[in-house]
């Protein structure tokens, strides 16, 4: 049995992200199938959404559903369905990976990455995502410390990494000198 670890989506209580070891399941984004049960529990209006993100799959309980009555249907079906791996499809017509990349970076940033660097007196926003890059601005205490190169890379590039293995690289905005010693293509920074 694949081991799965739920894991509460900021500011989303109707989305639980199950995070599975690495290589059981590739891609990243919606699906327009999955392997039964899981696909009976889309059917009942149990879920509405089911994503992949690198290493977890992220499900999306429907109205009037709650974590605490349907997540251990929701774990059984996930456990069954990861061992058909040829039966999740992505769906057609998916976003782009940047997209999907923005949004990932919006979760981590208003997650544990962001809490570290405001626990710390600093700030971080995404400045935006274009060709698997991302591009955030320091902040606050962040701006200028030389530890915030640490943390882009151990907190925030490793986090997003996990969640989306397209991730070219992470960029400070406020540098001209990208985390791996690369100028800035003034023209790649999106605005």
């Amino acid at each position: 049995m694949v081991p799965l670890h739920p894991q509460q989506v900021p500011g989303r209580s109707d989305r639980l992200r199950w995070i599975v070891p690495a290589g059981v399941l590739t891609g990243t984004g919606p699906l327009a199938e999955v392997p039964e049960p899981l696909a009976a529990l889309v059917a009942d209006g149990t879920l509405t959404r089911i994503a992949l993100e690198g290493e977890a799959v992220v499900t999306c309980l429907g109205a009037d559903r709650t974590w605490t009555r349907e997540g251990a249907r929701v774990r059984s079906a996930l456990h069954a369905a990861l061992d058909d791996p040829a039966g999740w499809i992505p769906a057609d017509g998916a976003p782009d990976d940047d997209a999907l990349l923005y949004g990932v970076a919006r979760e981590v940033l208003a997650g544990e990455a962001g809490d570290f660097v405001r626990s710390h007196g600093g700030s971080i926003g995404l400045v935006g995502v274009r060709d698997g890059i991302v591009t955030v601005r320091l902040g606050g205490a962040c701006h200028g410390c030389p530890a915030s190169w640490f943390t882009l890379h151990q907190r925030l590039e490793r986090q997003l990494r996990r969640r989306h293995p397209g991730l070219r690289e992470v960029r400070n905005a406020t540098f001209p000198v990208s985390l791996f010693g690369r100028p800035h293509d003034s023209s790649e920074t999106p605005s």
